[in-house]
This record gives structure tokens, C-alpha cells and sequence, in this order.
């Protein structure tokens, strides 16, 4: 599997080790207008692979991007402690115009993947300036913010994360809504097996939780400047979804037809996965509330896409 890196920042970086000591791809392209940096980053992660899998990494321009199976948008510029992401659209939609050019060039057949913020608006902008299928052009949504949801819900009850399932839906960002009706252990709600093991999910616990996955961001960046790791293993597992053509299911964010009476809006619903890109996108059933706040943060992105 080729994979085509846009952007040698932290993200793009981290996505490349991720990738590359996995085994998901055998070549790697990293392209940056820092070609400088793009070259040292491929040379530093070579140096860890014989540790690992067999992987070419290189730096290259957008021509070395021909053949990619997938291409994925890291560039733009980094969000500041105390930014909100919708802040940064205006300085990054400049920097899309001209990467999605090049990629329709070079690589129009590859599934792109976005991964820059705010990534349910860039999601939304690639799609109409490439004039590509929308199953074949979708952003990592909330797929991280799933995982921090299910990471405090494991360490409030014990368990590991992959025994933990629940949603994170809507916006990458403030307005997300975290699907506490549907969220389960098994067979059982997360509700009914705290109260089994005496550690029950309690309003403050619930609140707690719901802050820690809705400002993680905040907190981290406030701390080391910028999120990485996490973003890159959830992008690395959409890559190896698209590689085996596994048909997982993963919270990603693609275009929506209508979300109520938003009509036209890309943000986060349970998709399936392939090698095609996305074969389907689920619609669960959710809360009443669940639902009105759902729609309130599909709005919310609507508001803020570009005319």
C-alpha cells in the first residue's frame, strides 16, 4: 500500500512512524513545503524500521504522490493554546486550494483523508473543490474523541477500552455530542455494569467525563503545544480498514444529505470502512436530546462552511 503524507508537522510525522512501524504501508511519501523537514522526518522514522516492518519512507513532491492508494491532508497551520479550531479556517482554507489542485494532478484516484483542522469544515471545502465522490474523500471526525470517551469510560469501570463500546457523533469540536443512551459493556449498558461492580456513573461522573473528552485538546495543547499520538493511531486504523477492506465500523466525518434540516453538512456518524473508502454510513438511534444536540452541532458546522 502506498500512502501519500501532506504535511511533516507533528500530525503528519507521527502518522508516518505509526503507519510505517505497523506494517500498514510498504512505501510512504512525505510531502512539505519544509522540504528540509519532510527529509529529516523520513530519515529519522527509516532509521527505526529495522525494528520493525519494511517500509520506504521517503520526502517528495506532489508528483511522487502518483499511485498513492491513500492520501492524507495533515498540512495547515497548528491551533494555538486557548484556539478553538473554527478559528483556524480562514488560515487554512488558503493552504487547501492549493493542495487539493495538486492532488486531483497527481493522485485522483486515491481516497483522501483529512485530518487538519477543523476537520469537518476542511472535509466539506476538499469535496467541493475536487469535485470527487464524497465516499471517496472523508476526514478523521471523531473517531480520537471516541477513543477518549472510551478510555474514561474503561477507567471508571475497569476495563479495557476495547471492551467499551460508545460514540462520539457531530462536530470534532465543542459541539460534540457524546452518546450516552447506546453507550454498552457487552450486552449490558454502561449504566446497568457501574452499578453492578458499586462504582456507579453518577451526574458528576458523567460531567467529568464529558469535559475530559470534549477538552481534551484544550489540556493537552495548553500542556505540550500540540495532539499527536492519539490522532495518529486513528488515523493509522482507518488506513488498515482501507488496506484489508475490513468493512469496520469507525466514527469518521463525511457528507451528510440532511441531519434534521441541515441539509448538506459533513461531521461524524458510525461508517463502514473499506477499501473503496466508505461503503455506508450508519445512522443509530439515539436519545430525543441526543438528537436535538446533534442536530445543534450539525448547525453549528453549516454556519461556519464557506459560501
Amino acid at each position: 500500500m502506498k500512502i501519500g503524507i501532506i504535511g511533516s508537522g507533528f500530525v503528519g510525522s507521527a502518522t508516518a512512524f505509526a503507519l510505517a512501524w505497523r506494517g500498514v504501508a510498504r512505501e510512504i511519501v512525505l510531502a512539505d513545503i519544509n522540504k528540509e523537514k519532510a527529509m529529516a522526518e523520513a530519515l529519522d522514522i527509516s532509521h527505526a524500521l529495522p525494528f520493525a516492518a519494511y517500509c520506504h519512507v521517503h520526502a517528495g513532491d506532489y508528483a511522487d504522490l502518483e499511485g498513492a492508494d491513500v492520501i492524507i491532508i495533515t498540512a495547515g497551520v497548528n491551533q494555538k493554546p486557548g484556539e478553538t479550531r473554527e478559528n483556524l479556517l480562514a488560515r487554512n482554507q488558503a493552504v487547501f486550494k492549493q493542495i487539493t489542485a495538486q492532488i486531483i494532478q497527481y493522485a485522483a484516484d486515491a481516497i483522501i483523508l483529512i485530518a487538519t483542522n477543523p476537520v469537518d469544515v476542511m472535509t466539506a471545502y476538499v469535496i467541493k473543490e475536487s469535485k470527487l465522490s464524497p465516499l471517496r474523500v472523508f476526514g478523521t471526525g471523531t473517531i480520537l474523541d471516541t477513543a477518549r470517551f472510551r478510555t474514561l469510560l474503561a477507567q471508571h469501570l475497569h476495563l479495557a477500552p476495547q471492551s467499551v463500546h460508545a460514540h462520539v457523533l457531530g462536530e470534532h469540536g465543542d459541539s460534540e455530542v457524546l452518546i450516552w443512551s447506546s453507550a454498552k459493556v457487552g450486552t449490558m449498558s454502561v449504566d446497568e455494569f457501574a452499578k453492578m461492580i458499586g462504582n456507579p456513573l453518577t451526574v458528576e461522573a458523567k460531567n467529568h467525563i464529558d469535559d475530559n473528552v470534549r477538552n481534551a485538546a484544550y489540556h493537552i495543547i495548553e500542556g505540550k503545544g500540540a495532539t499527536y499520538y492519539g490522532i495518529a493511531g486513528g488515523i493509522t486504523r482507518i488506513c488498515e480498514a482501507i488496506k484489508n477492506d475490513e468493512n469496520v465500523i469507525l466514527n469518521v466525518t463525511s457528507l451528510q444529505e440532511s441531519i434534521g434540516s441541515v441539509k448538506n453538512v459533513c461531521l461524524s456518524l458510525p461508517t463502514i470502512i473499506n477499501r473503496n473508502g466508505i461503503r455506508q454510513v450508519l445512522y443509530p438511534p439515539i436519545s430525543e436530546n441526543e438528537r436535538k444536540l446533534l442536530i445543534r452541532s450539525a448547525e453549528k458546522i453549516k454556519s461556519l462552511l464557506p459560501e
